[in-house]
């Protein structure tokens, strides 16, 4: 495609070098590791426009959604844009865990960006923009139903166009099988019924999510099956848009350490080679994005390595990178937050429909002011205005440091680990200064007391399976972990995440805010332990975890007085996944 008919495109965000990145797929060495996003990006879909690579994912009930990376070379991304501010119905101003965005696909035609996007309990919408990083038009409903889900577009040579979809049993009372309906070429109308092009037994794992391609006169339709976390992936192809479609599975685990490899799509270089994004089921760090090779023989897909007699492939590990005309500078998705931007960036998520009332980047500079909203029950899972980040690797570091005023003794701030299960470290503000509770699904297993002299700076380690020690960082890298690690666990179609909040219990005083310098992540799972702990002046060794027992000094310039400490702890949470099947 030539580049100069391309539409202007606004900035782009700048690809700084990724010192403190927990993952960098770019091995520096003209190969590359997978995943290539170590991140929850659901369901990808991609597409190059010139030189550019664009993929979305699912965001389900988070907002904004529809996150969209960018990339020139498919391994090195970076987030550039949201294309939905807030869900089209006013039901998700509440927080509807596994509902919301599911996979859907983004296309570049006439001149325009377009995405197609599913809701399995409104329908199919529709949204363009003249470039990715821009803003995107109001979602408009393309066709309403239940369990309507995975659309994707093709423009046909003879300027007809087409939509493929799935179905979600969970919904629509039916499923596996995959739906082709004719669409005006500007996606404003579906103009017939259509018919159902491919479909298997019902009691088998599902098929769905699908991708249409044409090449070399081939009608493709890519598609996974056999389950989120151990299914494959299937190319159906025919020589007439409804077929009769023969398939082949093009990409299995088969013996490998990445299960699932599936749901995704294929996507040619400048230079006519071929890739295929995939994601991988990770349980509580959530659908993690592949990169594989593909050949074409026979105009079948090869993906992958190590093909068997039936030219079903191995996922790759490591693999040289992407042929493209100039080396892309290293790069990975924003983790880390200063708040010195004039808006929020654009790692972060709300569990629902959110307002921009919520929260302020100009009250105090630099830093990220939360105002409360008004939560009447105790359940974190319910709270929409949770500021969250999706984890960033297998084991990595947070910190972050606030302020709440005086005078607001209904107002919690804090550091949480959400998922199906959560923990926080929750502060008040009371007469003598900060009341820190440690919390694991709002109930209270620690208790201390800080002074209100300086700021709260609380942090996280998080180790490979989702180990969490919580705590509080100290001088010259020492960590000082409250009560018993906490496990993370996947949330609702989505892996765990981390971040921060400001709620109160007060329904009528709203008043009041936390003020938040920092949220930084780092590389690594530290130490979890101090081995050089002051007490009483002297230093000691002290590997028991904080506040299980007996009253102590809390760290570095948090807390040189005493704090009191409760006593009871809480076990540990289980960290399976969620596997089912919609």
């Amino acid at each position: 495609m030539n580049m100069s008919a391309l539409p202007s495109r606004p900035r782009l965000v700048t690809d700084e070098p990724p010192a403190d990145s927990p993952w960098i797929p770019d091995c520096g060495d003209g190969t590359f590791r997978n995943p290539v996003l170590f991140a929850d990006y659901s369901d990808p879909d991609v597409i190059r426009v010139g030189e550019d690579f664009y993929l979305i994912a699912s965001s389900f009930n988070c907002t904004p959604g529809l996150p969209i990376l960018h990339s020139r070379d498919l391994v090195n991304w970076r987030l550039v844009n949201h294309a939905v501010k807030n869900l089209p119905h006013p039901r998700y101003k509440e927080v509807q865990h596994g509902c919301g965005i599911w996979a859907s696909s983004i296309r570049y035609h006439a001149g325009k960006y377009l995405i197609i996007f599913p809701m399995p309990d409104e329908g199919l919408y529709v949204i363009t923009a003249n470039h990715p990083a821009s803003q995107w038009t109001e979602p408009r409903l393309l066709l309403g139903g239940k369990g309507l889900i995975d659309p994707c577009p093709l423009w046909d040579d003879d300027g007809h166009a087409y939509l493929v979809h799935a179905y979600a049993g969970s919904r629509a009372g039916t499923r596996n099988k995959l739906h082709i309906r004719p669409i005006t070429p500007d996606l404003e109308e579906i103009t017939g019924p259509g018919r159902i092009v491919t479909q298997i037994d019902e009691m088998l794992p599902a098929l769905e999510g699908p991708k249409f391609y044409k090449r070399n006169s081939w009608y493709y339709i890519s598609a996974p099956s056999g389950g989120v976390a151990s299914g494959w992936q299937v190319i159906f192809r025919s020589r007439n848009i409804y077929g009769p479609y023969e398939q082949r599975i093009v990409l299995a685990q088969r013996g490998t350490s990445i299960n699932g490899p599936h749901q995704g799509a294929l996507v040619d270089t400048p230079g006519g080679e071929w890739w295929f994004l995939h994601f991988q089921d990770a349980g509580l760090y959530g659908r993690l994005v592949h990169l594989q090779p593909v050949r074409w023989e026979n105009d079948w897909p090869l993906v992958g390595a190590d093909h068997d007699g039936e030219g079903v492939g191995k996922p790759v590990l490591r693999h040289s990178k992407p042929e493209v005309a100039n080396e892309s500078a290293l790069c990975t998705p924003q983790t880390t937050d200063l708040f010195e931007a004039p808006e929020l960036g654009l790692q972060w998520q709300w569990q629902a429909n959110h307002d921009n009332g919520w929260y302020s980047l100009t009250e105090r500079q630099p830093g990220l002011r939360l105002y409360p909203q008004f939560v009447p029950g105790a359940d974190f899972r319910k709270v929409g205005n949770l500021l969250l980040q999706k984890f960033p690797a297998r084991h990595f570091t947070v910190e972050t440091l606030f302020e709440i005023p005086a005078g607001h003794p209904s107002l919690h701030a804090g550091l949480v680990v959400m998922g199906k299960d959560y923990a926080t470290l929750d502060v008040t503000r009371v007469e003598a200064g900060y009341k820190l509770q440690l919390l694991s699904n709002w109930d209270a297993k620690m208790e201390y007391l800080l002074p209100a002299g300086s700021p709260v700076r609380l942090g996280v380690i998080v180790r490979t399976g989702g180990a969490c020690q919580l705590g509080i960082p100290g001088d010259d890298g020492e960590f000082f972990q409250i009560g018993p690690e906490f496990f993370a666990r996947p949330g609702f179609w989505i892996g765990a995440k981390v971040g921060i909040y400001c709620l109160t219990r007060d329904a009528v005083d709203l008043s009041g805010f936390a003020d938040f310098s920092f949220f930084r992540v780092g590389v690594g799972a530290g130490s979890g332990f101090s081995a050089g702990l002051q007490l009483d002046g002297t230093v000691s060794e002290h590997r028991r975890a904080v506040g299980t027992e007996d009253p102590i000094a809390l760290p570095g310039n948090v807390n040189r007085g005493g704090a009191a400490a409760a006593t009871s702890a809480g076990g540990k949470h289980d960290g399976s996944a969620h596997n089912g099947s919609l």
